[in-house]
This record gives C-alpha cells, structure tokens and sequence, in this order.
C-alpha cells in the first residue's frame, strides 16, 4: 500500500494522442487487455492525474503489473495502491508425525525502475541482477506490458525482480 509517482507525459495513450484526461472505465480496460485481474478492483481518479486503486490480487506480481499498467499510462502521475494480496494456500502433504507445517514463503516486492535516456534492459540487469545477460528476467517481470526487449522508452517505470543467485 502507498504512492507511486510516474512520468505524466510518458506512457502509452489510451486516445491515441489525443488530450489526456484519464478515466477510471479507460484504465479499467487498459488492465483487462493486459490480463490483470483485480478481485472486486475499484479504479478512481482523482485531481485529474491521481489515480487510486482497491482489491486484491492473487500475487504481488499481479499486484505490481496493476500499478505500473496504470501508471505508465498517459497522464497518470500517481498511482495510490490499495490493493492487497491474497496468496492462495499451495497444496501440501501432511507433515510427518511431530514435525511443524511448513509456512508459506512470502511474497517479495520488485524494485520499480524508471528508465532513463541510453537505458536498455542489459543495462538495467548489470546494474541490478549484476549481469547484462540477466535482461530476460526483466523482460519476463513486465509482461505482458513489454511486448519486446528493445521498445522501452525514457519516464516508463519497471518492475525490477528480486536478485535471485545464479
């Protein structure tokens, strides 16, 4: 929960061009294209360029693509996430006699990541994944939002995965 600020004039227009006053309907269906789903999701706008979210997700990654879906859309410079993330129980074996059940892990946040003029996802993976090979993981983090590596551009905000050791 809390406030994410985003490049205004950066983003995709959902009018093609066209003056941006954003509206709850709009951005609604700009998360339905992408296949986000929100349980019992509420979109409003505020002020013009505030947009405010409530529901739940079924994962923080869910979570995440919604705010930055939103956000990097045309005239949105705020995003305020009430969204909360209801993991579904995982099916698990019975713990042997005497042993303790074995909590679920929890989920952990991505960075988020505005790119910057010159940055390319290889860039972007050595300076958090610590390897220019890494840029798939990016890439994969924000789809359905990326439709290719090489088409990010200078404002739009990034879901950066966790580090995982390789």
């Amino acid at each position: 929960m809390g406030l994410f600020d985003f490049a205004r004039e950066a983003g995709r227009s959902l009018r093609g061009g066209k003056a941006e006053k954003v509206e709850a309907s709009e951005l609604a269906e700009a998360l339905r294209a992408q296949g986000v789903t929100i349980a019992g999701g509420q979109i409003t706008v505020r002020g013009g360029d505030t947009v405010s979210i409530t529901g739940q997700a079924d994962s923080q990654r869910e979570k995440e693509l919604a705010i930055l879906i939103l956000g990097n859309t045309k005239g949105v410079a705020h995003v305020e996430d009430n969204i909360t993330v209801v993991q579904k129980p995982a099916p698990q074996a019975a713990p042997a006699q005497g042993a303790q059940p074995a909590s679920a892990p929890q989920a952990q946040e991505a960075t988020f990541y505005t790119v910057k003029s010159g940055d390319t996802l290889s860039r972007i993976a050595q300076q958090f994944l610590g390897s220019a090979n890494r840029y798939p993981e990016i890439f994969e983090a924000n789809r359905p939002m990326l439709k290719d590596p090489d088409e990010i551009y200078p404002g739009q905000t990034l879901r950066i995965p966790k580090a995982q050791l390789h």
